[in-house]
């Protein structure tokens, strides 16, 4: 659907507003600049929020920008995993500052600013909880329930930090990276603040803006759409639309529910449902009638959390947003909510497809330099590859293509021949040429698994590059942590990566990180 999406194909065009190029973007401002958004609002929130720590400079000065009308934020949005969770958290940070700063230099009436939108109500500690580090998983294990943001660090979350420690302390750059870890996981603060903080030290000099949504101010914007769910249901009905004009061949990301709200309170988020004419929480004695429930929206609009349907149509309500930047997965669900937003009256951003990379440390450099082999050969199945390496470094190569083809030839002259003498032995002989070429297939793989033995050391080789790029057969940055390299190469790692972000140009970048 993505790579579609990418290549303009016509079948998903009704699916979105604007394509991801410079004029979408455009367009895109030029319909936001009528969209009623409150500057004052946001930047007194973000004010505070920012209070907490200390700021530079540009971060001060990106909040100020956002009270003029010629300012627009390059969002994007992620859950508040703890440690900054798999390498992507990062990539799809720095895309959204390379954008901005890409976009002022081509537009220099306009400002545009970065804005990591936290996902802090997510209540999924099963995905938010844990962390690889050198393929080691650590699993944060609490009893605290609810929306991870509002958690508390505890001397568990604590001890993975000292564990990651023993492994990570003794590389170059590692008491760097445990001591960013340790100033921002501090005991008694929630997880929001925590990554706050985190993310804040991390990006600051890019003029990041982290935005911590779950704030009752924020939350009042969002209460007509909030109140139209819970009467209309219209989300649903917007959704189950696109679901059915959308084209077979792609696979439907999500699907709502009738209410596609939370309720959120203390250690609880949980689903808001309809039983009759009431309102009642999923899995607690919580009961409203129609108007109670609507009392509770406007006394407590914090109380209550959009999901995955209409999370996306909160965020644009409260940001001067023209481009919204996310994974694959990401960039599929937001194609089914185009319906959704129109609905809301809410304007839809232009959708970037993140940044991917693939850290080549010097060990893996070195072995695929030996090896003779560059970085996208890689993105095969290690069979592919290692066929690929004998066919280019085996004279004697397991492939008998142009014997089959010699082979049928012979039996397309016996054919002619028996079809001469006898219809019936033509069926015969085609019956023989079948069974030679099964033979020949047999012996193909006899002959590369004799290679393969030959030449065991090279495809050791291979099999541990391909591991370390593809960790349990997933790509590098879908697993593993960032502070798995940071320990080793220090900021300059960062760096690198803001470097060799693209803005526009979507593309995967293998990145060679050597001494």
């Amino acid at each position: 659907m993505v790579a579609d999406y990418l290549q303009d194909d016509e079948k998903l065009r009704q699916f979105y507003t604007h394509r991801p190029d410079e004029k979408g973007i455009i367009d895109a401002m030029a319909i936001k600049k009528n969209q009623n958004i409150n500057r004052v609002l946001l930047t007194e929130v973000l004010t505070q929020q920012y209070s907490q720590v200390k700021t530079n400079e540009k971060v001060n000065a990106n909040i100020q920008l956002l009270a003029q009308d010629n300012t627009f934020t390059i969002c994007t949005a992620h859950q508040p995993n703890i440690f900054t969770g798999h390498l992507y958290f990062i990539y799809k940070i720095l895309h959204a500052c390379k954008l901005a700063e890409e976009l002022k230099a081509e537009m220099k009436e306009a400002n545009f600013v970065p804005v990591y939108y936290m996902g802090s109500e997510d209540a999924d500690l099963d995905e938010l909880g844990e962390v690889v580090v050198n393929g080691e998983k650590y699993k944060w294990e609490t009893a605290q329930q609810g929306a991870v943001g509002r958690m508390k660090v505890d001397a568990a979350l604590l001890n993975i930090i000292d564990r990651m420690e023993g492994q990570l302390g003794v590389e170059p750059f590692g008491q760097e990276a445990m001591s960013k870890l340790r100033n921002a996981y501090q005991p008694g603060r929630t997880i929001e603040q925590a990554t706050f903080h985190l993310v804040h030290e991390l990006f600051a000099d890019y003029g990041l803006l982290v935005l911590l949504p779950d704030h009752a101010d924020l939350k009042k914007i969002f209460i007509p759409v909030a109140q139209r769910e819970l009467t209309a249901h219209f989300s649903h009905q917007a959704v189950a639309e696109t679901i059915d004009a959308f084209p077979q061949a792609y696979k439907i990301q999500v699907k709502g529910r009738d209410i596609n709200l939370f309720y959120l309170k203390d250690d609880i988020r949980a689903r808001i449902e309809k039983q009759g004419d009431d309102f009642v929480v999923h899995g607690t004695a919580m009961r409203f009638s129609e108007q109670e429930m609507m009392e509770e929206l406007h006394a407590h609009p914090e109380r209550f959390s959009p999901n995955v349907i209409l999370r996306p149509v909160f965020q644009e309500m409260i940001l001067p947003n023209v481009a919204f930047i996310g994974g694959g997965g990401e960039l599929a669900y937001w194609l089914e909510l185009k319906r959704v937003f129109e609905k809301s009256a809410v304007p839809f951003p232009v959708l970037l497809l993140r940044n991917s990379f693939s850290l080549l440390e010097d060990t893996v450099l070195s072995k695929m330099n030996k090896l003779g082999l560059a970085a996208e050969v890689f993105f095969q199945s290690e069979e592919n590859i290692v066929r690929y390496w004998l066919t280019k470094n085996e004279k004697l190569h397991a492939d008998l293509r142009e014997e089959k083809t010699q082979l049928s030839q012979v039996y397309q002259q016996i054919k002619n021949r028996t079809s001469d003498i006898d219809v019936t032995l033509e069926k015969h002989t085609g019956a023989l040429l079948h069974k030679a070429l099964y033979r020949l297939d047999q012996l193909e793989k006899k002959m590369e698994k004799a290679l393969v033995k030959k030449h065991e050391a090279e495809v050791r080789q291979i099999e541990k590059i391909k591991r370390r790029l593809y960790p349990d057969g997933i790509l590098q940055e879908r697993i593993d942590n960032y502070f798995t390299y940071h320990a080793r190469w220090g900021e300059a790692l960062m760096e690198q990566l803001y470097l060799h972000s693209k803005g526009m140009q979507q593309q995967f970048c293998c990145i060679s990180l050597q001494p």
